[in-house]
């Protein structure tokens, strides 16, 4: 019986590239978790307390907008439903910035 040899080419480049070979795709595993996923940002935590400096209240008086200290984790969307639930105003716009120390502040436009 005769068997063919192979060769290998040889490596000309200076560091070993290892070759693709087959990945199987990952089966998803059951989930033992039956719970829905409870959401625990409700508009008390969203928002921490309203801001009452002068140029916050300068602000209230020209623009029309109300000035909040917010969670850093909320996004825009989550903070415009807050104002609107706990306060019951339509809010037109919402601009958010991170201060020095940490906490974000968030503009409220009525």
């Amino acid at each position: 019986k005769v068997v063919a040899v192979r060769t290998r080419k040889a490596y000309t480049r200076p560091q070993f590239r290892r070759p693709h070979t087959f990945r199987k795709p990952q089966m998803a595993k059951p989930s033992n978790n039956t719970k829905p996923i409870k959401n625990n940002m409700d508009e008390f935590r969203v928002i921490r307390y309203p801001l009452t400096t002068d140029l916050a209240m300068k602000k209230i008086e020209d623009n029309n907008t109300l000035t909040f200290i917010v969670d850093g984790y909320t996004n825009k969307t989550q903070i415009k439903k807050a104002v609107k639930d706990l306060y019951q105003v339509k809010v037109a716009k919402v601009n958010t910035l991170i201060r020095p120390d940490g906490l974000k502040k968030a503009y409220v436009r009525l």
